[in-house]
Order: structure tokens, then C-alpha cells, then sequence
């Protein structure tokens, strides 16, 4: 009844331990997985390819809730595929992570005492390769924790000998075709880390600063101007004003002095400048602020600069030696003392970007600098998306893709750093600059040097596609898994990342874009919705998670809440409760096991299936075909809706207690569910296998004698459907939850037995009796039977003697006082909704509040008065 090829297999076997201890199995089955080769990619294979590269991580890094989401999606895709017979290739691999590596061994030798200037720059990248073997790529062992389904024969780090050659040959192909140059530019600089940063590299977090308004020029040549940088004006070179501001037109052209200094500036006319703000004039500083350097650009102002790498002032005078922010307020004193000051705001809350790594402050800086000159690059990326060669999922992400790519600048990509992939060029003692090419020889003798800086990360993770698969060589990796079939990555680094991917890859590879589709997702948040933050103190190790509760727990967590493109809020409850339905589908599978469930043999034929065991094989195939849809829409959260509800509500809670009578009375009948209910976990684990791989790898191998679930047939939707068994069976549930909440409104416990009357002449359920009186705990209504409650449902009725059960007068009581409290709650709410004057004053939101109370008392009244009439006379 589902397309399910079973594989030729051992006897199955019944025996499971009484509890699920995924400490216990979860370690032991992933290194089986890995031994066995399951996870590895053949090039030579004919299989359809299905490739997908990791996100490297960087290679100083601990797993932490993003990339366990992320890596969740990641495996689920690639086992699903793996199963449905793709050759394919999960390809794993670490970032070098130029800054944060640097970083981490400069802090190991700072406790000796050193620095790597005390090693030179030889022995430093020595002492830096010792750290990765020692202790770099803790990473790995936790993507194991968590079942991570990688090819590990084919782990790749961007520093490896051949993505190294694949840097070093893009960065000759570029420089060769004029998109990479030399030129002095605006950078994000670190004062700590003593580099060029990438925006990426630069948080941003509203800080406490100042507002200092001031004059500039003398007499009616004065100016006000804004700064929440005051020593930056040791550097002003202009004050712009926009060429239709009226008030400033006297003013374009001449020029104005320039306070604490000796210098006039010109005022010239821009229309970057916005004259609805402030002023409507700006100090313009082209050295230390990038719109201004553009302004500069324009107007062929000079660029002076005022601070050394170290953000020390070194403009000869008073302030010279000075911190930045010391700097900063001496000269506020200074203005202030010559009466320069208008206006002076404390605390001024502003955005102010920070290293990533360090924190400090970032400063924006003219830095001689190497570019990629992206314009080209960036048109082909627009266009792969554009034209329809890549897809970006969800749609509504396409447009900040084209607002980025379409708007890109420049490309820095210098740090000054020793970590990482040296610039390949050369200078020569007469000006002469050489880039080399693999396997060319650089040039030697006196006075030549290579350049000291080394590449931005991005631009080796960028090539991450294909020179993971051998680029520049024209590999049979190369050719079987280039395209890869998908990105899946967080919509934060869709322009760093993803649009550096697609323009290195257009470029590299011939037009050829990098993957088919770029499939985003959000950030993992904590429960109310809060970014995680150590600051927050609400960062979540997820090792602890799967320590405690299992990482089947965690991954179906997760997956649970991603929905495309949408921030994902996680808890521990929420991961408890995922715990919980592990558990469930443990006890449920263990059950059936004990009572005989099997996949041995053909199923029977639809004729020979009792309704209740058409109805479940019909919504089984209905799920698979749900299930498939949702997958290739990359919507997880409703995949694992799906199941969650099919498996727990469906099998667990109606399938399996209808089948129970059937099971006890024996028989044909019992023989054919025991084969339906066979079929139904083998598909049930088996779709729920990409998701919460160790529980149903456990279970699906017990239940079938199979090999493994990870080299198992994807199921297949067979086309089977029974509308009139799945009618039956809806009815038939109607039945039973109406008389359960009429046993729970009389406060019977649920295991309480009820003498019982069933009528169900017309109906077909008949051959559910002993199912219904079984899970209503309905026994035989006997010679002193006498109806105090009867219940039409769905055509069925159902007479209760409830004489004896309970105490009628004192439930009698009880109600009525309940109905009591539920009128004068009407009674109160509608005296309130019903006063204009209080209608009138009261806020939107209260009034809504009450009438919400309204609606609440008058369901309340009609249910109690039900539950009244309902109950004998005492």
C-alpha cells in the first residue's frame, strides 16, 4: 500500500530495553554509520548527484545552537536524498579564520611573555599550524555528537595545499583581468587587532556618546556643524552644504577658518547633504569617514590623516600622542574655551560599530589597500538569479539580495595579519609589482619583497564550492558534484558570504553558477524571541542539551521551528517535549513489537483490512506525498509538524489502542494488522529518520532486521486512498472524544468503568465495539441498567448509567455554583460594554479585554448548563 522496496534482511527481532537511553546508543551508532562508509560520495558513482557544501565553521570554533540548527537542516536534506538514491555528498571542511586564530595563539604567547614580533613572522605560522593540530577543530567531534551525515575521507580546510593553489590561482586570473587593484580607500580598521575588518567583522550596538555642536569660520562666515567624533576635525578638509540650501549659498566657494588650527577650509556644495538635518551642513573628513571620502572624491579635497594604526593622534600640536577619546574631549575643552561650542548633548545614544573579536571600537580609516573591483562580478551575480539559474528560498529574500548585489562597492580584501593566504605579489627595488601565478617563480634578488598582507577570509571561503572538490584541476569530483544542488545557510550572511560565492563561482567556473538554489533560514533565538548573547546570559551550550535529553531531542527541536528565512525561539521545554515524543515513538514501536507487529511478507490485500487499517495506510500514503512537498519547499517545521502529529495523534493515540482489541482477540483479523502496523512504523521511522536519525535507526533495525536506516528506500506515496475508511474512522473518533469530555465534565476518572448502552444500528460501527468500550472503559449495561445521560453522536448513541458512579446532588451543587460565577460574570462584563460614557474613556485594549471576558462567561453558561441538564435528577 506505499512504494516501500524492502530490502533482503535477517529476521527481525521483539526485543527492546524497557527505556530509550540515547547516551547509550547515539555514540556507538554514529561511528558504525562512519566505519561503514556511509556518509562517504563517489565521484564514479551513475547516481544522480546531490551535493551540498557545509558552512565552514572556523576552525577555532565550538558547536554552538546556530550551527546545530543549521547543520540539522543540512543532514536532514542529505539523508532524505541518500535514501532516495542521489549519490550524495555532504561536503565538510573549517575556516582558517584569519583574525580569530591570530588572536587566539597571540593570547598564548602573551602569557609566555611574547609577542609574534619576538618570533618573526616564519615562526609564528609554525606556532600557529602547531595550535590547529593541538587544539584547533573541536568542531568536529561535536558535528559527530550531533550525527552530522559529512563525507570525513573529504574534510577540507581553507589553508589546505590545494585550496591554497585554487586562492592563489583566482587571485592571478583576477589581477590578470584588471578586477583586482591596489588603491587607498575608506576600511573598517581595528585599533587591537591592528587590521582591516570586513563589514561583516564590524558589530554595531548603540552606545553612550556625545553630540558636540560647533562653530566654525568668523563673523557671518560662521558655520555650525555636528560631531559625535570631535577629534576628527583635525582632519576636516571641507564643510558641505547641499547647492540649494539658501542659507548657505553666500557661503559655497569661499573659505572658512578652521578652529585649533592654522588652516581655511573651502565650503562646497554636495547633494549627499541632506538639509533637513541638523544644520544642513557637515564637517567633511575624507581620511576618517567614508561618505566624506566620497564627498572628497568629488570635489578633489585632500585627505589628511590624523591617527596612526594604534587610533593615536599624530597632527603635530596640543593633542598630538593623545588617544582617540582622550583626544576627544581635550579638544571639546578647547573649543569650549575660544566659545566655539553651540551645543553639547550627553549621553547621545548612537550606533557605533565594534570588532567582532575584540570589541573595540572600529575606526573608520584611508588605508592603502587591495580591491576587487566587483561591478562585473556582481552583474553576473544578479543576473544568475535574474534569469532563474539560482533560486532564492524563500522568494521574498530575492529582493534584499538584488538591493546588495546591485549596490555593491568595492571589495577590500587586504588584513594585515599573518595568518592566512599571503598576497601573491611582489615588488621590485625600481616600482615594479609582480603577481605570481602557481607554480611560477617569484622574483629574487636585491630589493625584492612580497607583499605583507594576507588575503580576507571571505575571499578562500568564497571559492568553497568548488575548490573543496578539486579546482582548479578539472577533477571527476569537480564534474560529478559541481553545480552543488543547494546552499542552506542564515539569511545574516546572505550578502558576505552567499554573493562572494556567487560571483567567484560565475567567474571560476564559466558562467556556471555555484548551487541551484540558496535555501535561508533565520537565527536561533532564546524562547522570547531575544538574540543570544553572553551579554544577555542566556546563551544555550547545546552539548548540555544533548547530554540531558538526547540529540534526536535537539534536532527535531529545531527543525520543528524552522520555517524559511524566519528567526527560529528555542527553549528547554521545548526540547523536553521533543524528548518526550522520542520516548513516545520508543514505547510505541515496543509495543507493537510485543504484540507481533511485522514487515515480513507482502501486505495483505485491501479487501482482507478491517476499515480502521485502510483508514491508517491511507493517511500514511497521504503523509508521505506531504511530507515529499514540504521537503522540496524546504519548509522543516512543517515536515516535522507532520509526522509529529501523524506518528503521535494517528498511530500512537488511535491506531494502535483501536488495534489492541483485535490484537487480543486473535485471529485473521489480528494477522493483518500486525502486518499493516508493521508497515506503518517501517514508513513512519523511515520518514522521520532524517530528522531523529539515532531513535528510528534503533527501532527501524529491531522492527525490520535491516542494515540501516541511512542506506534505507526513501518511501514512496503508492496512490493508495480510502475517503470512505477515513470517513469511518473520523466519525468513529467523534464518538469516542465526545464521550470522553462528557466523562470528564462529570469528573469520572479516566479508568473508572461506566455500565453502557451502544446503539449503533445504521452506523458502520459495529465492528468498532469492543475498540469503543475498551477506550471509554464502557462495560456491559446488565439487568439493573437504568440510562441517566444518553449521547447522540455521528448517527451512534450512546446510553450511560452513571447511578452509583458519582454523587449526583453534590455535582448537581458544584455546577450550579460554577454556573453562578459565570453569570455574574456576564452579568458584570455586559454592564460594562453596555455604558457609553465608559466605552467612550476606556482604551481600545481594555474594551477588547472585556469583551473577551463576555464571550468566555457566556461559552462557560452554555457548557454548564449542558453538563446540568445532562445529569439525572437526584
Amino acid at each position: 500500500m506505499t512504494e516501500n522496496t524492502q530490502q533482503q534482511q535477517p529476521a527481525p527481532t521483539t526485543e527492546l530495553p524497557t527505556q530509550y537511553a540515547p547516551a547509550e546508543v547515539e555514540g556507538a551508532l554514529y561511528e558504525r554509520w562512519v566505519e561503514r562508509g556511509y556518509f562517504e560520495a563517489d565521484e564514479k558513482s551513475d547516481k544522480p548527484p546531490y551535493t551540498i557544501v557545509i558552512p565552514p565553521p572556523n576552525v577555532t570554533g565550538s558547536l554552538h545552537l546556530g550551527h546545530a540548527f543549521e547543520h540539522t537542516l543540512i543532514d536532514a536534506l542529505t539523508r532524505r536524498k541518500r535514501m532516495q538514491g542521489h549519490e550524495t555528498l555532504w561536503q565538510p571542511g573549517m575556516d582558517h579564520a584569519g583574525i580569530a586564530t591570530q588572536n587566539v595563539v597571540e593570547r598564548e604567547l602573551g602569557k609566555e611573555g611574547k609577542s609574534r614580533h619576538d618570533l618573526g613572522r616564519e615562526a609564528f605560522v609554525e606556532r600557529v599550524w602547531r595550535w590547529k593540530a593541538e587544539s584547533g577543530g573541536q568542531i568536529s567531534g561535536q558535528m559527530r555528537r550531533l550525527g552530522d551525515g559529512v563525507a570525513w575521507s573529504r574534510e577540507r580546510f581553507t589553508m589546505d595545499e590545494g585550496l591554497s593553489q585554487a586562492v592563489q590561482t583566482i587571485f592571478k586570473r583576477l589581477y590578470d583581468d584588471e578586477l583586482i587593484y591596489r588603491a587607498e580607500r575608506i576600511i573598517n580598521w581595528c585599533p587591537r587587532c591592528l587590521t582591516a575588518i570586513s563589514d561583516i567583522e564590524v558589530e554595531y550596538q548603540d552606545d553612550d556618546g556625545e553630540l558636540v555642536s560647533m562653530k566654525y569660520g568668523e563673523g557671518e562666515d560662521t558655520v555650525v556643524v555636528a560631531t559625535t567624533r570631535a577629534e576628527t576635525m583635525l582632519g576636516d578638509t571641507a564643510v558641505a552644504v547641499h547647492p540649494d540650501d539658501e542659507r548657505y549659498r553666500h557661503l559655497i566657494g569661499k573659505q572658512i577658518r578652521l578652529p585649533l588650527t592654522d588652516r581655511s577650509i573651502p565650503v562646497v556644495a554636495d547633494t549627499h547633504v541632506d538639509p533637513e538635518f541638523g544644520t544642513g551642513a557637515v564637517k567633511v573628513t575624507p581620511a576618517h569617514d567614508p561618505n566624506d571620502f566620497e564627498i572628497g572624491q568629488r570635489h578633489g579635497l585632500p585627505a589628511i590623516t590624523v591617527m596612526d594604526e594604534h587610533a593615536v593622534i599624530t597632527v603635530h600640536g596640543p593633542f598630538q600622542g593623545l588617544d582617540r577619546f582622550e583626544a576627544r574631549s581635550a579638544i571639546v575643552a578647547a573649543l569650549r574655551a575660544e566659545g566655539r561650542i553651540v551645543a553639547e548633548k550627553r549621553p547621545y545614544v548612537h550606533s557605533v560599530g565594534h570588532c567582532s573579536r575584540c570589541k573595540t571600537t572600529v575606526e573608520p580609516r584611508l588605508s592603502m589597500q587591495w580591491w576587487v573591483k566587483v561591478g562585473p562580478l556582481a552583474k553576473a551575480a544578479g543576473d544568475a538569479v535574474r534569469d532563474g539559474r539560482v533560486r532564492i528560498h524563500p522568494q521574498e529574500m530575492e529582493k534584499r539580495y538584488f538591493d546588495w548585489v546591485d549596490n555593491l562597492h568595492d571589495w577590500c580584501i587586504s588584513r594585515q595579519l599573518w595568518w592566512g593566504h599571503r598576497i601573491p605579489v611582489w615588488y621590485g627595488p625600481d616600482g615594479e609589482v609582480v603577481c605570481v601565478g602557481p607554480g611560477e617563480q617569484p622574483p629574487s634578488g636585491e630589493g625584492w619583497r612580497q607583499d605583507s598582507d594576507v588575503l580576507d577570509t571571505w575571499f578562500s571561503s568564497g571559492l568553497w564550492p568548488f575548490s573543496t572538490l578539486g579546482w582548479p584541476e578539472r577533477t571527476e569530483s569537480l564534474a560529478k558534484f559541481y553545480p552543488n544542488s543547494v546552499l542552506v545557510t542564515g539569511y545574516d550572511i546572505l550578502f558576505f558570504w552567499v554573493a562572494r560565492m556567487m560571483m567567484f563561482g560565475l567567474y571560476a567556473m564559466d558562467g556556471t553558477p555555484p548551487f541551484h538554489t540558496i535555501a535561508l533560514h533565520g537565527m536561533v533565538r532564546d524562547q522570547n524571541g531575544k538574540k543570544m548573547s553572553k551579554s544577555f546570559g542566556n546563551v544555550v551550550d547545546p552539548l548540555d542539551w544533548m547530554d540531558k535529553y538526547g540529540s534526536d531531542a535537539l534536532r527535531f527541536t529545531l527543525a520543528r521551528g524552522a520555517n524559511p528565512g524566519v528567526d527560529v525561539p528555542i527553549g528547554e521545554d521545548w526540547v523536553q517535549g521533543s524528548r518526550n515524543f522520542a520516548n513516545k515513538i520508543w514505547n510505541a514501536t515496543r509495543f507493537a513489537l510485543m504484540n507481533g507487529a511485522t514487515v515480513e511478507g507482502p501486505l495483505p490485500d485491501a479487501s482482507a483490512m478491517s476499515s480502521t487499517d485502510r483508514w491508517i495506510l491511507s493517511r500514511l500514503n497521504s503523509v508521505v506525498a506531504e511530507v515529499d512537498a514540504f521537503y522540496e519547499d524546504y519548509q522543516f517545521a512543517k515536515v516535522s509538524d507532520a509526522l509529529f502529529h501523524f506518528a503521535w495523534d494517528e498511530v500512537f493515540d488511535w491506531y494502535v489502542e483501536l488495534s489492541k482489541t483485535t490484537f487480543q482477540a486473535g485471529g485473521a483479523a489480528a494477522e493483518v494488522s500486525k502486518r499493516v502496523l508493521g508497515e506503518v512504523l517501517d514508513v513512519t521511522l523511515r520518514l522521520l529518520h532524517p530528522v531523529v536519525p539515532f531513535v528510528t535507526e534503533t527501532l527501524w533495525t529491531t522492527l525490520t532486521g535491516g542494515e540501516s536506516l541511512v542506506i534505507a528506500d526513501w518511501p514512496g506515496d503508492s496512490g493508495f486512498r480510502d475517503a470512505a475508511a477515513e470517513r469511518e474512522i473520523a466519525d468513529l473518533q467523534s464518538v469516542i472524544t465526545e464521550v470522553r469530555r462528557f466523562r470528564a465534565d462529570q469528573g469520572l476518572q479516566p479508568g473508572q468503568r461506566v455500565p453502557a448502552r451502544l446503539t449503533l444500528d445504521g452506523t458502520p460501527f459495529a465492528a468498532h465495539e469492543a475498540a469503543i468500550r475498551q477506550l471509554l472503559r464502557l462495560q456491559p449495561e446488565g439487568d439493573a441498567f437504568a440510562a441517566t445521560a444518553t449521547l447522540p453522536v455521528a448517527g451512534a448513541t450512546v446510553a450511560l448509567d452513571l447511578s452509583g458512579t458519582i454523587d449526583v446532588a453534590a455535582e448537581r451543587k458544584r455546577l450550579a455554583k460554577d454556573l453562578a460565577a459565570a453569570e455574574k460574570e456576564q452579568a458584570q462584563a455586559a454592564a460594562k460594554l453596555g455604558n457609553e460614557a465608559f466605552l467612550a474613556k476606556a482604551p481600545d485594549n481594555v474594551v477588547d479585554k472585556i469583551r473577551g471576558r463576555l464571550s468566555k462567561a457566556e461559552e462557560d453558561i452554555a457548557r454548564i448548563s449542558a453538563q446540568l441538564e445532562k445529569l439525572p435528577q437526584a
